[in-house]
């Protein structure tokens, strides 16, 4: 009998310590984490128009332009290109584009800039960019805002317009 009790014992104490063994490990919080904008913009409307995935690089005592340089292609965020899913058909900046999944790309610079939607998913960076599977390519201009804004960002205002904003620089493209 004793002997069983011991047995049982020494079960139950491995038990209760094998737990840290088979412990999950969790990566820490990613320097530019991920973020959305959709339209309607209100939580309590699941009837949306469109949603925007992006990751928000910081600037973290940096420039834009050193994180994204004028004139040259940026994925529009950090890690992931900014990915577009419009779930009705719409016009971006004036083009038709049909109801369907996009990644986005932009060229900054000064005063405008220039707005990819392309067909191709699941993009790490720009590296793999062809401009063949572009569907619309616009222009939209640029405006500066009052205060710096720290983290990349997208939102919506109540007109569907879109806005990304980062350090003092704040571009809007019409989506209707």
């Amino acid at each position: 009998m004793k002997k069983n009790v011991l047995v049982i014992a020494l079960f139950a104490i491995a038990a209760l310590f094998s737990n840290e063994t088979t412990a999950q490990k969790f990566s820490t919080l990613d320097k530019s984490p991920m973020d959305v904008a959709s339209f309607p913009t209100s939580y309590k409307i699941s009837d949306k128009i469109v949603k925007i995935t992006y990751s928000r690089p910081q600037l973290s005592g940096r420039s834009l332009e050193a994180l994204a340089p004028k004139g040259k292609l940026w994925r529009t965020g950090a890690n992931e290109a900014a990915e577009v899913v419009f779930y009705k058909d719409v016009t971006f900046g004036g083009k038709s584009v049909k109801a369907g999944r996009y990644t986005m790309f932009t060229i900054p610079n000064d005063n405008e800039w220039t707005i990819i939607l392309s067909t191709a998913e699941n993009v790490w960076g720009a590296y793999f960019y062809k401009e063949s599977e572009d569907v619309v390519k616009v222009k939209a201009k640029v405006s500066s805002s009052i205060a710096p804004i720290e983290a990349f960002s997208m939102t919506f205002d109540d007109n569907m317009n879109l806005y990304m904003g980062w350090e003092y620089t704040v571009v809007k493209v019409t989506i209707k």
